[in-house]
């Protein structure tokens, strides 16, 4: 019986990834056996409880990955964000060095990633090029490894809804008139469903999800101005303004540091750009489409 673990169970990835899956199976008694990795079981839904097995902590336990991957066929594995944290590389490294050496250990075959678009190109991108590094060595394992890679995930502008529905205006330290290829987090989390469930595929790769537009963040303002129904203006702000605002809500000197290194690699590397041709097979939706599913109803609440 194919054995799945999934990790970030109650994560705005990891959830999607969950729910994907149980969805597959079903009511079927004779599908694989569905394991969870949560901090917080309360927060799992009474389907999951009901249809995984549970181990309660953090995945970057050592015994407690040890125990939810004994015999597991495929695993799902995304390190969370540490904002906090106080290495960004460290972060990363501290998830994935326990992951290693169950892999060593155990039987587990296959194992699924979330990771980023810039393999070769980004350079001292801070959390890119941490999960870039992730990719490096889980593969170096010889386990069978698919490394999903979105460029700007559109929830990233969840967190300005706010701003949005008050003031018609959001920000990005990314230059307005330059493309920006974006990938929404349902398309990642049906990718990573099918990979789980699939037991065929072997050797190593990335998976591009790449959705369908090419727009500037210019082109962004307007889909939302037509979804919102209100004039919407993006402004263009720093690396250095986007760190201190980290610092402000809470972020490590390296945590913010990372952040900016980031949001600066990407404006001047370009690797979330127009190079990119689109996956529809992994990534088909569009930017419209996520702001009147997702967006237009955070901007109600």
């Amino acid at each position: 019986m194919l054995v799945i673990v999934i990790t970030t169970p109650t994560g705005g990835i990891g959830r999607q990834v969950l729910d994907n899956v149980l969805d597959a199976l079903g009511a079927r008694d004779d599908g694989p056996a569905l394991r969870v990795i949560a901090r917080d079981p309360g927060r799992l839904t009474a389907r999951t409880r009901e249809r995984a097995e549970v181990f309660q902590g953090s995945h970057a336990d050592p015994e407690v990955l040890g125990a939810a991957c004994e015999g597991a066929d495929q695993v799902f594995w995304l390190v969370p964000p540490a904002p906090g944290a106080d290495s960004v590389e460290g972060h990363f490294r501290d998830f994935t060095l326990p992951l290693c050496e169950v892999i060593a250990r155990r039987d587990v075959a296959r194992v699924v990633a979330v990771s980023s678009l810039g393999r070769g190109v980004a350079k001292d991108a801070g959390p890119i090029s941490a999960s870039l590094a992730m990719d490096d060595r889980i593969a170096a394992t010889g386990v069978h490894y698919r490394a999903l890679c979105p460029p700007f995930l559109m929830e990233n502008l969840l967190g300005q809804a706010a701003a949005l529905r008050d003031t018609g205006e959001f920000r990005m330290a990314y230059a307005a008139d330059r493309v920006l290829r974006t990938c929404a987090t349902a398309d990642i989390a049906a990718t990573a469903a099918r990979l789980l469930l699939d037991d065929s595929w072997t050797g190593r790769a990335d998976v591009p999800l790449v959705g369908p537009d090419d727009l500037t963040p210019e082109g962004m303002a307007e889909v939302l101005a037509d979804v919102l129904g209100r004039p919407v203006r993006v402004r263009e702000t720093t690396p250095e303004a986007y760190k201190a605002s980290a610092l402000r809500f809470g972020a490590s000197e390296s945590g913010a540091q990372g952040l900016a290194d980031m949001a600066a690699a990407m404006d001047a590397q370009g690797f979330y750009g127009a190079a990119e041709p689109s996956t529809p097979d992994t990534a088909p939706t569009s930017f419209g489409r996520w702001c009147e599913e997702v967006l237009r109803p955070a901007t109600l609440a």
